[in-house]
């Protein structure tokens, strides 16, 4: 027999891929000579747009903009986003930016159409985890409710919704949303810095001094966070704990009088993060007052209190901007796990247990412990595998439709019991007694040449036929991985046996390949070892995860 073993692996995650209604169940006497979808038939077939699909992703040579994101495709990038970090994702909308730039400059651009997709759907996922995770502070700060009264309303616009976009487009809208986001964070950021000031009752003081020194160091504290939430502040910043920051100059020991210990101590309050917690900056604010007291009568001591206020003030930044991104990345999983496929396709595991943390985190503001982190990141991890595996399986549908549309012949699709996938295709000319059948079973696709009977002698022509037709499926297979290439899976088949075919009926669930195969035993060739929980993809960590 002729036949191969493959594991197709993710490489890019191509952009036109849609969920389909899971194939029907077979009903032999209905459909007794096909018992499957002809994924070449498209008047009404549930796999018709496949063959599409395969054409476009197969010759997208190249004009992203004419392509709109599929559903599977959309949610599959935007559950990989979410195993990615913050600022990775900020990467990705600065690439976004600047591959929208260079169009609308007329520069020809060297990413693909699937790189330019994931920038932008990874930059959608960013902003909508943003968003998400605003409304969740706003509504927090109005329960609890606060000295200048309630927070602004914020005026942000809906979720982006990538799929069914043109590329141009959703760059377009992310801008706008970016901008819009932008502004409604610094609003609730002053607010937030107004209220912290009051409950630590730093404009109590009538100083004219103290004032004017606590407001303009409020106003460069407003300033930097505004400039650090855009993409490419997050894109190029380091980890904020090794990140040395231009602050007010510190005083030398000589210069420390008393009104410079007062006005050195409100430039330190005015640094507080607006999102800074109340007990830090309490301890804080309590240090400035000793420093303050002590000023006059032990200027030792007051420079110790002041280098106390400032090590607070580090400590309560780096806390608030921990718990900006733990709320970011709790929304960006919140929105993954909610997410319900379109009606008639097939359902995602549900995440209960993980929305439901992620949902209490988000309202009351709370972080997940360490064991509740590692159940998200699970849950997450096993959509993220039934997603691909789906993709997996729609893109080598569309593989064989591909190969049906160039080369000729009638090729179907079915699902078996035990099967994520059966296809069978008919070159022109092979019919009616062989066909090439590929099956996919626990991330392992088989591929071999059938002939339609059952095992037991075949005459010498007839195997002559059949070893006719496994010499002409050699040259099928390695299309087959060129086309699978071209939609963004490796699947480096292995020939295991060159010569006669196996029994079967076409379209029907008489045989799986991988019985027959175990059933003719060592004379039909080596068989790879793959044990069956192997990996149905590739994963891939950090920033190269595509």
């Amino acid at each position: 027999m002729s036949s191969g073993l493959g594991i197709p692996t993710i490489q890019t995650v191509a952009p036109a891929v849609h969920f389909a209604p899971p194939p029907p169940p077979l009903d032999p006497q209905a459909l007794p000579h096909t018992g499957m979808l002809h994924l070449h038939d498209a008047a009404g077939q549930a796999s018709a747009h496949l063959a599409d699909a395969a054409g476009h992703a197969v010759h997208q040579a190249a004009d992203a903009a004419l392509q709109v994101l599929g559903s599977l495709s959309g949610v599959l990038l935007a559950g990989r986003a979410a195993l990615l970090g913050t600022r990775v994702l900020a990467a990705a909308a600065v690439r976004a930016a600047e591959e929208q730039r260079c169009l609308e400059r007329q520069q020809r651009l060297a990413a693909t159409a699937a790189e330019q997709w994931e920038a932008a759907a990874f930059a959608a996922v960013r902003v909508n985890a943003r968003r998400r995770a605003l409304l969740s502070r706003v509504a927090r700060a109005a329960a609890h409710g606060g000295p200048p009264g309630p927070p602004p309303p914020p005026d942000v616009p809906p979720p982006l919704t990538p799929v069914g976009e043109r590329l141009g487009e959703l760059r377009r809208e992310m801008a706008r949303a970016e901008e819009a986001l932008r502004r409604a964070e610094d609003r609730q950021a002053a607010w937030e810095q107004q209220r912290l000031a009051a409950l630590l009752r730093l404009d109590e003081e009538r100083d004219d001094d103290w004032q004017r020194a606590l407001r303009e160091s409020r106003l460069r504290t407003l300033g930097r966070f505004s400039a650090e939430r855009t993409a490419d502040a997050e894109a190029r910043q380091l980890p904020r704990q090794t990140t040395p920051r231009q602050t007010t100059p510190r005083r030398g020991p000589a210069a420390l009088g008393p009104e410079e210990v007062r006005r050195t101590g409100a430039e330190i309050l005015g640094e507080l993060d607006p999102y800074a917690d109340t007990k830090a900056g309490e301890l804080a604010a309590g240090a400035v007052r000793d420093a303050v007291r002590r000023a006059a009568d032990d200027p030792r001591r007051a420079r110790i209190h002041l280098t106390e206020a400032r090590k607070f003030v580090r400590d309560a930044n780096k806390q608030a901007q921990r718990t900006r991104e733990a709320q970011e990345k709790a929304a960006l999983h919140y929105d993954f796990l909610v997410y319900e496929t379109p009606r008639g396709a097939e359902d995602l595991p549900p995440a209960p247990d993980a929305v439901a943390l992620l949902r209490r985190a988000l309202e009351e503001g709370t972080a997940l412990t360490p064991a509740e982190q590692e159940l998200v990141r699970c849950r997450v991890e096993e959509r993220l595998h039934a997603l691909e595996a789906m993709y997996v399986r729609e893109q080598c549908a569309g593989a064989v439709a591909e190969l049906a549309r160039r080369f000729g012949g009638r090729a179907g699709a079915g699902r078996p019991e035990g099967q994520e996938i059966r296809l069978d295709w008919t070159p022109d000319g092979w019919e009616p007694g062989h066909w090439l059948r590929a099956t996919l079973v626990d991330g392992r696709l088989r591929v071999a040449t059938m002939y339609r009977g059952t095992p037991g002698e075949r005459t010498p022509e007839q195997r002559a036929l059949d070893d006719a037709r496994c010499a002409e499926a050699q040259q099928r297979f390695a299309e087959f991985e060129k086309i699978s290439g071209a939609l963004g899976l490796d699947l480096e088949l292995e020939v295991e046996r060159t010569e006669g075919a196996l029994p079967g009926v076409l379209g029907e669930d008489a045989w799986v390949l991988d019985e027959l195969i175990e059933e003719a035993g060592p004379a039909a060739g080596t068989h790879r070892d793959v044990p069956r929980d192997a990996p149905r993809h590739r994963t891939v960590d950090g920033d190269g995860r595509r």
